[in-house]
């Protein structure tokens, strides 16, 4: 398989380092900020996937380069799923294929499925306030994490008070918490609290390295080639 890498920044990296170590697939075009002008149509086309781990102002160019040259793009970058319904809509009004997620990590999609499963728990108990706490890099654009964002969404869907959420610390109680701090070379750190006045119960997911997320991006790739239309990961390890 022959792989584009749209971003060559530290997830972009990793990716190619695993691929060069496991030598099953090629890196054949590897687009950076210091040479964008080689991101062309034909260029894409000489790959048969391309993954996406850029900055959210350069991922919908991105998205929609990959739509023109017919290559199906797995998407990493997060801090633009405002856009999400009208990249869908043309992503099947023009049959191509998009695999999008706010995490590829096998662990944290585990870890949201921990979280749905837990907060299914807790709805019945109106004494535990619940909030949660992202720690990341501070080369990090978006804050809130897209996978802060994905754990309170899956909170929200089912809460009987929390209505939204906010990046502010002691929110009203119909505000679910998202605490989002930046720290020297934190590969991310999330972590889901429940508490009342007696006692606290946490659940917390903690990345060492970089290689979880770059093997779940390389795994969709092998999964997204040869179809047609939108998925995300869940689709790839049936969660």
């Amino acid at each position: 398989m022959k792989i584009a890498l749209l971003g060559y920044g530290k997830m972009g990296k990793a990716i190619n380092a695993l691929i060069t170590k496991a030598n099953k697939h090629s890196v054949v075009l590897k687009i950076s900020s210091n040479n964008l002008y080689d991101a062309t149509i034909s260029n894409l086309k000489e790959a048969d996937v391309a993954i996406e781990f850029s900055k959210p102002a350069k991922v919908l160019d991105n998205i929609n380069l990959c739509f023109e040259a017919g290559v199906p793009i797995v998407i990493g970058t997060t801090g633009w799923y405002k856009h999400l319904e009208t990249v869908k809509k043309n992503c099947v009004d023009n049959k191509q294929a998009m695999l999008y997620a706010s995490n590829f990590s096998v662990g944290v999609n585990l870890f949201f499925k921990i979280n749905r499963l837990v907060n299914q728990l807790f709805l019945k108990y109106d004494a535990y306030d619940v909030s949660i706490e992202e720690i990341h890099h501070t080369q990090k654009v978006d804050a809130p994490s897209g996978t802060a964002i994905s754990l309170a969404n899956d909170i929200l869907n089912e809460h009987p008070i929390k209505k939204t959420w906010k990046n502010e610390l002691n929110a009203p109680k119909e505000v679910l918490s998202i605490i989002a701090k930046r720290e020297t070379d934190v590969k991310g750190t999330h972590t889901v609290t429940w508490q009342s006045e007696n006692d606290e119960i946490s659940i917390k997911h903690e990345a060492f390295n970089r290689n979880g997320f770059a093997k779940g991006a390389i795994l969709a790739a092998e999964w997204l080639v040869g179809k047609t239309g939108c998925f995300t990961i869940n689709d790839v390890l049936k969660i």
